[in-house]
């Protein structure tokens, strides 16, 4: 029987992409469809570089076609990639980008800022064009852990207005108010003017087209956080969180932020950092020094995704202070812990715009 686009069509509507719950013919992910003989070839139109079940779904296709179409096919998949979004364009900088992803703590120290710079940084690896904002006005780090500190913006043209352009690093862009203030010089403002700073920083940045744009929040629930909710469209928010008690207690009280009325941001998921610490020279002990599984039961609780639990290892903290984020370090515990928690961010992020309806 002849082979057609049709019958190759009719084959993949027996796949269905995992998360979407849908065929991916319905999704309209099967592009490019072309038929010599028995060689046939197509292009899997993927909603995010980081998909974790990009494998998963090349092997579904290839046996779908072997199975309904013919099992002496030739078949050639090219697995690409389209991230999606919910976002419409505006005259904006932020015009070409795709998702806004705030990265939020409901108090400080529990690594949010060293979370932010590895998703970034992984999802960059993973092939995504990614941005980064420090949103933290008082205390900037992201320059740090970039290796970025003694660099600033340059200068950019949009419509006509001269606007400044980010700072590039381990090509992400990058935008902290860190590049505009000296080491030792204290940023001293008050509520309305630190977010009126921060709104400078999304719309005099020229960003591009960009897949990702990670916010890297201050911690709390005060007026920058309300004022970037206010100001910009975001695809949704992070939870980072230990799993120690105190840490727990203050993160419902961040959850509750972008659940309000007035706020309504989706929480993408829970973030447990922190959660045990592993010696390097008892690399398969783990010590719950904060605690075990507090932010995963807390996740239980909300009904939220817990989308990564990442370890205490020293470094971490050690690249971090090195300017090379820890997701650098090829095949360690801590990169792979970090690789999965981008995929798995990724994932999510393709969900909500499947499941949110389009903004008006």
């Amino acid at each position: 029987m002849e082979i057609t686009v049709q019958s190759v069509l009719d084959a993949l509507k027996y796949v269905d992409d995992p998360d979407l719950k849908k065929d991916l013919v319905t999704l309209n992910m099967i592009h490019d469809v072309k038929v010599d003989g028995k060689n046939i070839s197509f292009t899997v139109m993927l909603t995010t570089p980081a998909c974790p079940m990009k494998d998963m779904i090349h092997n579904a296709c290839m046996n779908a076609i072997l199975h309904y179409v013919d099992k002496e096919a030739k078949v050639k998949i090219n697995m690409s990639s389209n991230v999606t979004t919910k976002k419409t364009k505006d005259e904006t900088t932020l015009r070409d980008v795709k998702n806004i992803i705030a990265v939020a703590s409901g108090k400080g120290g529990v690594g949010k800022s060293t979370i932010a710079a590895n998703l970034a940084l992984g999802l960059t690896k993973l092939g995504a064009k990614v941005g980064l904002i420090d949103a933290d006005i008082y205390g900037p780090s992201q320059h740090i852990m970039f290796g970025a500190i003694g660099e600033g913006p340059g200068s950019a043209d949009f419509n006509g207005e001269k606007k400044m352009s980010p700072v590039e690093s381990y090509g992400v862009k990058i935008m902290s108010i860190g590049f505009l203030s000296g080491p030792n010089q204290v940023i001293a403002l008050r509520g309305p003017m630190a977010s009126k700073a921060l709104t400078q920083l999304f719309y005099e940045t020229v960003w591009g087209e960009l897949d990702y744009l990670i916010v890297d929040l201050p911690p709390g629930t005060g007026d920058i956080q309300i004022g970037l909710c206010s100001t910009v469209k975001l695809t949704g928010a992070l939870v980072v969180c230990t799993p120690q008690d105190v840490a727990i207690s203050d993160a419902r009280k961040g959850i509750a932020l972008f659940q309000l009325e007035q706020v309504k941001v989706p929480i993408l998921g829970l973030i447990e950092n922190m959660s045990w610490f592993t010696p390097a020279e008892l690399p398969e002990n783990k010590y719950y020094i904060f605690g075990k599984d507090g932010v995963k039961h807390l996740a239980e609780e909300l009904n939220v995704p817990l989308l990564a639990q990442i370890p205490l290892v020293q470094s971490i903290r050690e690249s971090s202070d090195a300017g090379r984020p820890a997701v650098m370090q090829e095949n360690t515990p801590q990169a792979l812990a970090f690789m999965e928690m981008c995929q798995t961010v990724a994932q999510q992020v393709s969900i909500k715009n499947v499941e949110q309806p389009a903004e008006v």
